[in-house]
């Protein structure tokens, strides 16, 4: 019995790694049929400002393999992809594969960065409301300033901090890469954490999955017994919530990071595909919505796992 929830473990695992590589393909195949259907394409800037003629331009379509068919060319490219190779950028000339790497890094620690911004301020306020109730003095308060940083637009947030950077402290958090300095990452760190509206609904959802579990009488077991209460309520009551409702809201986190590094100039995948869009650089387009559902699908693959590893025999269901 005792192995039960490693094999529940296993086995979600692997119903999760197979969803997920369904999903990339169609996630894959859907992209490129948009950027296919698409008008403009590539050519327009590898050549901008040239009169080539048509002998160069069937010989740039011919080096890019555009002159395939358009399932021809998903499927070369779907097969340089699960040999490691993400194409050249259309905009550098580079392997997309290495840009890739290094942005997604960059946006990884800005999205996980928020989160623990946001799991900072909600958390506490969640927990202290479920216990104490609404109060007037404490409570309240804390509540309404995290709906307010909710509410705020995350551009108009990044803004302001600027500004208020600026003109109160003579600093400019604007940066060229993330080696300028703490504060040139964590400027943009706070203000997706602060703007990013998960603040609210992590406080309304963990404040009332943790005055559930509460009540349950298991927990009115321990209380009675002199246990630790929250030993007991830390996984339904805390870990659960938490991470479902963060599985739910990456995608969202993921839109945010793009108007924030665009703001801030940070190196990530948000700033990337807004270049690799004006570029039509198809290649970092394709590379860069491909990482964008791996990390969509591994923030629901933890969530799962979280849950089996909770619960192993819901798990089954």
């Amino acid at each position: 019995m005792k192995f039960m929830p490693l094999r529940a473990l296993a086995r979600t695992l692997l119903k999760e790694l197979g969803l997920a590589l369904l999903l990339l393909l169609g996630v894959s195949f859907v992209v490129f049929i948009i950027l296919y259907a698409a008008p403009g394409d590539p050519f327009s800037v590898l050549l901008e400002g040239q009169m080539p003629s048509e002998q160069a331009l069937a010989g740039i379509r011919v080096a890019l393999g555009a002159q395939q068919s358009w399932y021809g060319q998903y499927l070369s490219w779907l097969h340089n992809v699960l040999g490691g190779n993400f194409g050249t950028s259309v905009r550098t000339g580079m392997p997309v594969a290495g840009e890739l790497i290094h942005v997604s890094l960059n946006t990884l620690y800005l999205t996980l960065g928020s989160m623990l911004v946001t799991l900072f301020i909600a958390v506490p306020i969640a927990l202290y409301s479920s216990m104490r109730g609404h109060s007037v003095a404490i409570s309240w308060p804390l509540t309404m300033l995290g709906y307010v940083f909710s509410a705020l637009p995350v551009f108009w947030l990044a803004y302001i901090v600027i500004y208020v950077s600026v003109h109160g402290f003579g600093f400019f958090p604007l940066s060229s890469g993330m080696g300028d300095g703490w504060l040139y990452t964590l400027v943009p760190v706070l203000v997706l954490g602060l703007g990013s509206g998960t603040i609210s609904e992590v406080i309304r959802y963990l404040r009332e999955e943790m005055s559930r579990v509460m009540a349950e009488d298991y927990i009115r077991t321990a209380r009675a017994k002199g246990a630790s209460v929250w030993r007991h309520a830390f996984k339904e009551g805390l870990l659960l919530p938490v991470s479902e409702i963060f599985a739910a809201k990456i995608p969202f986190i993921l839109g945010g990071a793009v108007i924030v590094e665009q703001i801030f100039n940070w190196p990530g995948m948000g700033r990337m595909a807004w270049q690799a869009a004006q570029d039509r650089d198809f290649p970092v387009i394709m590379g860069i919505a491909l990482i964008a559902a791996i990390f969509v699908r591994l923030g629901s693959m933890i969530q799962r796992m979280v849950f089996t590893a909770v619960n192993p025999h819901g798990a089954r269901d």
